[in-house]
């Protein structure tokens, strides 16, 4: 595969990046997230079910009904990033036709292994592939997709501004942008009631369910330390993109960005 013409992540010395309420070294991060992912892969999706009583299937429903894959042989390639299990991949290939395909980006090896397997299972296997792939500096040419996702990937990059930057490098003229990821609730009283949850409920959970408690507690610190949607909808623009737009969901707990490369 041809490699990014960018010069890629910025130097790993950098100290000070956010892991949950930790900072740690930049060098560091990325460890330390795949440690997260590689307890959790095989019981991720039914983690998601049982934290959010299934609503993060609709949640993804709806990215997918933004995204609007076309039902025909036209090709439509796309690029779903942090997206290693498939859960995403597979709902866009059934909702597009005969030329939709899509390359799943993940950079953790466990959830790419638990996603080819259910490829594999799902008969999906031909017009999906999975990529080890770090978001800072994909391994795709220049506009080369017409669409890109990324479900509650992106608050887990090193440097989100550069993964917005190869997100707008790998996508063709009038591509399509469409990000899912939590956001800042902005209704009075849920955001007390979440947290409670959040810090309490969802570690309980996964120390049940996963053995490993302390994986979803990093994951509820790095949705706090997410930008807001305002902000985040800023770095959209700054990367290059046109026509940035923000549908939140369930009070704000989610958020669709969505954006176009013009």
């Amino acid at each position: 595969m041809a490699k990014s013409t960018q010069s890629g992540p910025s130097d790993d010395r950098e100290p000070g990046v956010a892991f949950g309420y930790r900072a740690v070294a930049a060098a560091d991060k990325q460890k330390l997230v795949n440690e997260v992912f590689s307890h959790v892969a095989e019981r991720y999706d039914q983690m998601n079910d049982l934290l959010s009583g299934g609503l993060h299937r609709l949640w993804k429903d709806d990215l997918v009904v933004l995204l609007n894959p076309p039902r025909s042989a036209r090709p439509f390639r796309v690029l779903d990033v942090a997206g290693g299990t498939g859960d995403v991949a597979f709902r866009i290939l059934r909702a597009g036709g005969a030329g939709t395909e899509v390359v799943v980006a993940d950079i953790s090896p466990a959830m790419i292994a638990e996603g080819r397997t259910r490829a594999r299972q799902e008969g999906l296997g031909a017009r999906c592939r999975f990529a080890g792939a770090n978001a800072e500096a994909l391994p795709f040419p220049d506009r080369s997709f017409e669409a890109y996702t990324v479900a509650f990937g992106i608050r887990n990059v090193t440097r989100i501004e550069e993964a917005l930057a190869e997100a707008y490098r790998v996508l063709k003229p009038g591509g399509r942008f469409a990000c899912l990821e939590f956001s800042d609730v902005d209704v009075p009283g849920l955001d007390a009631l979440y947290d409670a949850y959040s810090f309490t409920v969802m570690p309980a959970v996964g120390q049940v369910v996963t053995g490993n408690g302390a994986a979803y507690r990093y994951l509820a610190e790095s949705i706090r330390t997410f930008p807001c949607a305002a902000e985040f909808e800023r770095m959209i623009g700054a990367a290059g993109f046109s026509r940035v737009a923000t549908r939140k969901l369930a009070g704000g707990i989610v958020a669709i960005h969505s954006a176009w490369r013009l």
